[in-house]
């Protein structure tokens, strides 16, 4: 893939603080969501950034209309809630969430894929903002202003599990996956109940845990050395996949930074959807 130069999607608590100060259309989303992912960090419960709107993709912002949990939503559902809470065609989005930059890079993925492209990440999310010392809130802003957001559900931002097979069987895409070595390995367990273990055929491990240091993204120079190790094809589009469709989006955040600016995408039904259908193929790494 060519690497481009392209727009840092980062902000750190220094850098928003001051945008703040000098600009008014500055939207903040808190992206946390309640449960427990693997190897996160402690979430901070009962603060906030002040002014910040909550965006829960996990019961809000989702399709309630699939067994599978924060699957993205359609984009009527998108619009008229983002519009509910005062987003603007012309807003500066910021998401965080309260442990990390664990939760937050798929709120971003979301607006990518609504093609809005003023959307930045909180790099440290809530710890950081605290540790640099800038104050919080008790409660989230609830009075908006409704927005006119109105955006367009981009191609292959997130795909299905049909396109991953096609892409699995023929080999024209790279798949990588943010699942811990040991699950795609099939050494440990799968966390959810009633899902096989194993990994899609033909896709890559790298778990999201090695492009994380302290809840932040490691340095470009960090994420450039990773992906170099890995057995990518450089012509091909990659699409991540993880337990649920939200730590792939870490890793995909990471190849951003990495320098990579072909086409990219989440398979949003992730190991959920493919691990309990019995259709589909699985790989067990041998040892």
């Amino acid at each position: 893939m060519d690497i481009k130069r392209m727009n840092q999607p980062l902000i750190s608590p220094e850098q928003l603080q001051q945008r703040l100060l000098e600009e008014n259309n500055i939207i903040i989303l808190d992206a946390s969501i309640e449960f427990q992912i693997p190897s996160e960090s402690e979430k901070i419960k009962g603060q906030m950034i002040p002014s910040a709107i909550r965006f829960d993709y996990d019961k809000d912002f989702c399709n309630k209309h699939t067994m599978l949990p924060h699957m993205f939503p359609s984009e009527k559902h998108f619009n008229t809630r983002a519009r509910e809470i005062g987003i603007n065609h012309d807003s500066t989005v910021v998401v965080y969430d309260n442990s990390g930059t664990f939760a937050s890079p798929r709120a971003w993925w979301m607006f990518m894929a609504m093609g809005h492209k003023n959307v930045y990440i909180l790099n440290g999310g809530l710890p950081a903002w605290i540790e640099a010392g800038y104050a919080t809130e008790t409660s989230y802003r609830t009075e908006v202003i409704p927005g006119n957001f109105e955006g367009h559900i981009h191609d292959n931002y997130f795909v299905n599990a049909q396109q991953i097979l096609s892409y699995s069987d023929d080999k024209s895409a790279n798949i990588l996956d943010a699942r811990s070595q040991a699950r795609f390995d099939s050494e440990v367990p799968e966390p959810r109940e009633g899902l096989r273990s194993g990994h899609i055929p033909n896709s890559i491990c790298l778990p999201f845990a090695q492009v994380l240091n302290a809840g932040k993204l490691k340095s470009q120079k960090e994420l450039s050395d990773i992906f170099s190790t890995l057995a990518l094809t450089p012509s091909q589009p990659m699409f991540f996949s993880c337990g649920s469709g939200v730590t792939a989006c870490i890793i995909l955040l990471a190849a951003k930074l990495a320098g990579y600016s072909g086409e990219m995408g989440v398979y949003d039904g992730s190991w959920t959807e493919w691990g309990a259908n019995e259709q589909l193929p699985i790989a067990v790494t041998k040892k």
